[in-house]
């Protein structure tokens, strides 16, 4: 290898590797919005959980918490991944408004937007992953994403 060669690897590494820092830039940014809308939902189900009442709390208080476990769970993986970019992981919640309601049906239509808006995130998130080649980050995602995309079917019957 002579060394206008090894000039040329060294040009086009240090050009990948700073195409990969501002992709990773936009990439943390979206990631710290997911994560910021997993803080808002562990803090709106864990109210709907202690605000719900009548004949459908024993089922929708479980499930509310059941939300807040999952909420976590994805939080704590798109913190990894931020980690794992060399980013800066938020501690903010996503500054949407939480809506106080003591009527169960106006608690699952929030459920529902909440989830939705995650899936859309998330989908929105999965190709700009892809693009950095780290298969098991995408994985980690996909999964996510996935269960956002259930919950929002599980809501929309819970909605009929």
């Amino acid at each position: 290898m002579g060394q206008n060669s090894i000039f040329q690897w060294f040009i086009r590494f240090r050009v990948k590797r700073q195409l990969m820092t501002m992709n990773s830039s936009g990439i943390i940014d979206a990631l710290n919005g997911a994560l910021a809308w997993e803080l808002r939902a562990i803090a709106m189900y864990a109210h709907y959980s202690a605000y719900v009442s009548g004949i459908h709390r024993l089922q929708l208080s479980a499930h509310f918490s059941e939300e807040v476990t999952e909420s976590t769970t994805h939080a704590a993986a798109v913190r990894a991944a931020i980690v794992k970019l060399d980013g800066i992981a938020t501690t903010d919640r996503a500054d949407t408004e939480i809506i106080h309601t003591m009527d169960y049906t106006e608690m699952l239509k929030e459920a529902y937007k909440t989830e939705m808006k995650a899936s859309e995130t998330y989908g929105q998130i999965l190709p700009m992953i892809e693009t950095l080649g780290d298969k098991e980050l995408y994985d980690s995602l996909e999964t996510i994403y996935f269960d956002e995309m259930r919950s929002v079917e599980e809501l929309r019957m819970m909605l009929k």
